[in-house]
C-alpha cells in the first residue's frame, strides 16, 4: 500500500489540473500564434510560469487505484501489475482470465 500523503497529493495534483487545463490551453495557444511579436510571446510565456506548478499534466501520476502503487500501471484495467494478478485469478475483472487454466 502506498503513502496516504502520496495519494492524497496526487488527488490534489488531479484537482489543479482539472481547475487550469483551460487557461492553460489558452495560453498555449495563443504563444504558438506566430503572428505575435516576441515581447507578447515573452508576456504569455511568464502569465502561464505564473500558474502553479501542479496544474500541468505531466506532474500527474497514475496509480492502482485498489493499493495505490505508482509503477506497472496497466491503463486498460487502472491497477498495478500486482492487482491485475490478484483479480484477475480470483475472477474479479471481466474478461480476464490466466493462460494457464
Amino acid at each position: 500500500m502506498a503513502k496516504v500523503s502520496s495519494i492524497k497529493k496526487n488527488e490534489k495534483r488531479k484537482a489543479l489540473i482539472d481547475k487550469y487545463s483551460k487557461k492553460r490551453a489558452e495560453l498555449k495557444k495563443t504563444m504558438k500564434d506566430s503572428s505575435l511579436d516576441p515581447k507578447e510571446k515573452a508576456k504569455f510565456m511568464f502569465k502561464l510560469s505564473e500558474l502553479p506548478r501542479n496544474s500541468s499534466k505531466v506532474r500527474y501520476r497514475n496509480r492502482c487505484a485498489v493499493s495505490g502503487r505508482p509503477h506497472a500501471y496497466y491503463r486498460q484495467f487502472g491497477v498495478c501489475r500486482v492487482m491485475l494478478r490478484t483479480l484477475a485469478a480470483t475472477g474479479r475483472l471481466p474478461g480476464v482470465k490466466k493462460s494457464s487454466w
